[in-house]
C-alpha cells in the first residue's frame, strides 16, 4: 500500500465557480451560485410544527373507518403455498 502526499490545508471560504452557469442558448438553464432563489414557502406557512398537527388532522379522516374487516367478502378457498410444480422448479 502507498502512502500519497496530501496537503494538510484546505482552502477557506466558499468556493465560487460560475463557469458552469449557462450562457442562456441552452435548453435547460443552469443559473449562478450568487443569483437570488425564489423562497417557495410563505412566511407565515413556515411553521412546521403548525403544518405537521394540520398534516394529521387532514390525515384522520374518521368518515373513512370500516368496522368489518372484510367488507362482507366471502372466502375464496384456502390459504396454501404453491408446489414445486407450479413454481417450475421441477429438477
Amino acid at each position: 500500500m502507498s502512502s500519497a502526499n496530501f496537503s494538510n490545508e484546505a482552502p477557506s471560504g466558499q468556493v465560487n465557480d460560475p463557469s458552469y452557469k449557462t450562457k442562456g442558448t441552452e435548453a435547460v438553464p443552469v443559473i449562478d451560485d450568487n443569483a437570488p432563489v425564489e423562497d417557495g414557502l410563505l412566511p407565515e406557512e413556515a411553521d412546521s410544527d403548525r403544518q405537521l398537527a394540520k398534516d394529521d388532522t387532514e390525515a384522520i379522516d374518521e368518515s373513512n373507518i370500516i368496522e368489518e374487516k372484510t367488507r362482507h367478502a366471502k372466502p375464496k378457498g384456502t390459504y396454501r403455498e404453491p408446489s414445486d410444480e407450479e413454481l417450475g422448479l421441477n429438477e
